[in-house]
């Protein structure tokens, strides 16, 4: 996997050849417009990353920021690290059945979906399945997971 160094968007987005650049700012555009309130975009892991700031919740088990999502220009292909689908087996299904609508086959590993091309993401469903947990919900699965 490859992993930035940047320490702001900003400052990874500058670092892309023009054309990774376009495909990472449509991506990240469409994960913003459904990013419900209470994720902070920030750089985390070496890529774009929606989370949970520790100043909100600072019990995590790694003490990092708690990821929802996150997006990245891999070597070889893009990828968007959705949280919701991979905990969720009703969102998984919609991920699913939007791609199979949008006509484009689904790449997916756990959370990962990859791509290598605006023509291989469904911006859309991305943006839907993004706007499916309110950030409070977030935490309280994850509370609720770490009990167990």
């Amino acid at each position: 996997m490859v992993s930035s160094v940047a320490l702001t968007v900003a400052a990874y987005l500058a670092s892309l050849p023009p054309e990774r650049r376009k495909v990472m700012r449509a991506v990240r555009a469409a994960i913003r417009k459904g990013m419900p309130k209470g994720y902070r975009e920030s750089m985390g892991y070496g890529m774009i990353m929606w989370s949970i700031p520790l100043s909100v919740l600072p019990d995590t088990y790694n003490g990092q920021p708690l990821c929802y999502a996150a997006l990245a220009a891999q070597k070889n292909h893009y990828a968007a690290y959705l949280m919701g689908p991979y905990g969720n087996p009703k969102i998984l299904s919609e991920l699913k059945a939007g791609y199979k609508k949008a006509g484009i086959k689904l790449d997916m590993g756990k959370s990962c979906v990859r791509f290598r091309g605006l023509d291989g993401v469904a911006l859309d469903v991305i943006r839907d399945v993004v706007a499916r947990i309110p950030a409070d919900e977030y935490m309280r699965i994850y509370r609720k997971s770490r009990k167990t």
